[in-house]
């Protein structure tokens, strides 16, 4: 077999689309007309509805605009529903423009961290090529979420509100990332002299501290709390400081949950904890660690909560088969295979290992239809604004979460006592581009 492309190759590649009716028809109907709507099975669009029996959600969602922080809106939505009702208020947000300020900011330090730590290393290790890739992007996981609000507390939106680089950040990232990367080059030269890497170290972060503060407007240390209530009654907290305000607002105990993943590649066991090397925001904070089980029991983790009466936060890869004008999900959604005659078999393992998956969006599960005690679909609050969907809640098929769904964060409570157990074991370490370290953005 040759290994090059001969003219008599090319030329029965040709003869043989031309020998199918059925291809040009496809040529035709596809070059004017996306492929999306060619593919989409009217089979599945027919029997869409949006209802379920489980329902939670009556506020409305939250928009992230040009910005990565779905994982932080997703954990802020799950919060304000317990402060809205504390506060007898119909709508509520925490501003999310204040987690993002210190995420930007505990980030820029752990990565200079790492930079240190690996400062001996060749430029082109695949570890520190892999930290230099990206070293302050968007995204983020549960596990950094608690970390942030751990540290700094949280303020209503109104204390800090959105700005334009907080709904695009585009710009000040683009900025951050030459500030960090000629960071990381002076602390790699300065190898082998610790104070003069600590000395260069704060002199970047104070750098980065002006960068955000330009863009994001400056964190509140106090702020004077007062609001309406539905009723019209007025009230005042007086002042307060971002950790008083969580302590009083935070309805559920952040401290007791855990992620729980479904990572089916034979490499890592269920029933096993597992971290990700150089995976986190905030420096001391505990590592991002997550339990790996079977998607029939994250399915019934997220089922039961939400008949509980709790949403749930959770982590996907949001693209694959999904209609944005339907605002649904479907595994099947799209026949793509009979687009193109050929077959798409890759299991959601072989997808991990081959780079055709990872985690990508976090959002949060508010609703579960559940028919003869099993889930059918489920209702999601999406941080896309109302234009879509049913006023921006999204519907999941439920074939849809077990091939794309990979992590909820659920209480340690609700596990069975053996896998609450192994939460304590120490964590197998995957080196810092395995897959499931993925950031949802």
């Amino acid at each position: 077999m040759e290994r090059n492309l001969t003219a008599e190759q090319l030329e029965l590649f040709e003869k043989e689309f031309a020998a199918q009716p059925s291809y040009r028809v496809m040529q035709n109907a596809v070059t004017q007309t996306p492929v999306n709507e060619i593919a989409l099975d009217r089979r599945v669009v027919t029997g869409l509805d949006h209802s379920v029996s489980n329902l939670l959600d009556d506020w409305k969602v939250t928009n992230q605009k040009k910005s990565g922080r779905c994982w932080l809106f997703a954990g802020l939505n799950l919060l304000r529903t317990g402060a809205a009702k504390k506060l007898n208020v119909k709508d509520f947000e925490f501003s999310q423009n204040y987690l993002l300020f210190w995420d930007k900011f505990e980030r820029s330090n752990f990565f200079l961290e790492a930079a240190l730590e690996t400062s001996d290393r060749d430029v082109d290790d695949r570890t520190v090529a892999h930290l230099l890739s990206d070293p302050i992007g968007d995204g983020g996981q549960w596990n950094m979420f608690i970390a942030l609000v751990r540290k700094h507390g949280l303020v209503p939106k109104t204390a800090m509100p959105e700005t334009e680089s907080s709904s695009c950040t585009a710009a000040m990232n683009e900025t951050l990332r030459k500030v960090l990367r000629q960071g990381a080059r002076d602390l790699r030269k300065l190898a082998g002299d610790a104070e003069a890497q600590r000395t260069r170290k704060q002199e970047v972060l104070t750098v980065v501290h002006r960068v955000l503060s330009i863009h994001l407007g400056t964190p509140p240390q106090k702020f004077l709390w007062q609001w309406k209530d539905v009723d019209k009654g007025f009230h005042r907290d007086g002042w307060l400081t971002p950790a008083e305000f969580a302590a009083k607002y935070v309805t559920v105990p952040l401290e007791d949950y855990v992620c729980v993943v479904h990572d089916p590649r034979e490499s890592s066991p269920a029933g096993r904890t597992f971290t990700v090397e150089y995976l986190g925001n905030v420096i001391d904070a505990p590592p991002v660690v997550y339990l790996n089980v079977e998607m029939d029991l994250i399915k019934q983790l997220a089922m039961d909560a939400i008949v509980g009466g709790e949403p749930v936060w959770f982590g996907c890869d949001v693209g694959k088969q999904m209609s944005s004008e339907l605002g649904y999900w479907d595994a099947a959604l799209f026949d793509y295979e009979s687009v193109y005659d050929t077959k798409f078999d890759l299991d959601k393992a072989e997808r991990l290992l081959h780079h055709e998956t990872l985690m990508t969006h976090a959002m949060l599960f508010t609703g579960v239809d559940v028919v003869d005690g099993a889930p059918r679909r489920w209702r999601v609050e999406n941080s896309w604004g109302d234009e879509k969907a049913d006023s921006g809640f999204w519907t999941m098929n439920d074939s849809w979460f077990g091939e794309h769904v990979f992590e909820i964060a659920v209480r340690r409570s609700a596990l069975p006592a053996e896998l609450q157990a192994r939460l304590d074991d120490e964590p197998i370490v995957l080196p810092a581009w395995d897959p499931m370290g993925a950031l949802a953005d």
